[in-house]
């Protein structure tokens, strides 16, 4: 579901190559039948770009954590076991890496049945753990952090321990993509703080424009991101004083030149900007896991919550110039990268064997 599963999957794979390692990266949703996979994705890309209240009620009834039992996904995702056992067989797959919840779910039901021969790792991409990620079947959990690590154990029976993200090692840096973007933004809106807002690869947000228009106002840059969302850029494109790029290609440059990016959904483009050591401030989160991840995002101290457009401002005046404030979110949010998924995916496959 959007790009940043599929981003955090092809990392894992380019790591895997270099070190000399087969990676093949799979889309569950094709191994459903029926044209089920599709139906699902354009289900939750209409209701977060179109009906948040309807996600929101699904988020509600089948993921959020508590006491009380709950559907799970088993049932939808089982239907793609034949598939996956198959292609695990073929390829003589050491271990298998779910990351994505309907994933878990599969891999959890199928080694729990013993059906599904290599153990299988969950890289658990989401700041808050909700509960269709987890099953007991999986024989490790790869979190973002040590929260999200304890509370996997202390629901299901299963090791779990924090890696921190998966992000591409340009982001750590900067590039020469950078100065470029400096260029174009002194160009557009000489002295002007330039300040990212996201929607994601779906181009999902709630009063973007709103936020734009909020920004011009008070001296910003709002360096907009409409993902594939066509409509959506055409809409913002005439902002007055936003700038709004076609889809981008060079997300490191674009976040090392940028001075915060405001999220609402504490997915890729959030820990991106963390390696990138660029603040984030959460503002109107999606519904559902987004604002969970949104909330313990904050908590944690890696960014900051905005409820409200006078406090948006008023984190972006204190993390767009240099000085301690932001020195200690950037610090903060760097902290968070302290394993290699990657070497802990690779020990479990080769226990396998042993």
């Amino acid at each position: 579901m959007g790009a940043g599963h599929d981003t955090v999957a092809g990392e894992l794979a380019r790591r895997a190559r270099e070190q000399g390692h087969q990676a093949q990266v799979v889309d569950l949703l094709r191994l459903l039948p029926y044209g089920l996979g599709t139906g699902l994705r354009l289900f939750y890309r209409s209701s977060i770009r179109h009906f948040p209240w309807a996600y929101a009620g699904l988020y509600r009834a089948l993921l959020r954590p508590g006491p009380h039992r709950r559907p799970d996904g088993t049932p939808l995702a089982r239907l793609a076991g034949g598939g996956l056992t198959d292609l695990a067989e073929r390829s003589g797959a050491d271990v298998v890496v779910p990351v994505f919840h309907l994933a878990a779910q599969l891999t959890g039901h199928l080694r729990d049945r013993r059906l599904l021969r290599p153990p299988s790792a969950v890289l658990l991409t989401d700041f808050a753990v909700h509960r269709q990620w987890l099953h007991p079947g999986n024989d490790l959990y790869l979190c973002l952090t040590d929260e999200a690590a304890r509370t996997v154990r202390e629901t299901v029976p299963v090791p779990a321990e924090a890696t921190g993200p998966v992000v591409a090692p340009g982001f750590f840096a900067p590039g020469a993509g950078a100065e470029a973007w400096r260029r174009r933004f002194g160009a557009y809106a000489p002295g002007r703080p330039p300040v990212v807002l996201s929607a994601g690869a779906w181009g999902a947000a709630s009063e973007l424009e709103g936020t734009a228009r909020l920004l011009v106002g008070a001296g910003f840059l709002p360096v907009v991101l409409c993902g594939r969302n066509a409509p959506l850029r055409a809409r913002l494109a005439r902002v007055p004083g936003a700038l709004v790029p076609d889809w981008v290609t060079d997300m490191p440059g674009l976040l090392h030149a940028a001075r915060v990016l405001v999220d609402n959904a504490a997915g890729q483009t959030a820990v991106q900007a963390l390696a990138a050591g660029l603040p984030v401030v959460g503002y109107r989160p999606l519904p559902g896991h987004g604002a969970e991840g949104v909330r313990r995002m904050a908590a944690l101290g890696a960014s900051e919550l905005a409820p409200d457009p006078t406090a948006l401002l008023n984190a972006l005046r204190h993390l767009t110039p240099d000085g301690p404030h932001r020195d200690r979110r950037t610090t903060r949010g760097r902290e968070l990268f302290h394993t290699d998924a990657l070497t802990r995916v690779t020990a479990l496959g080769a226990m396998s064997h042993a």
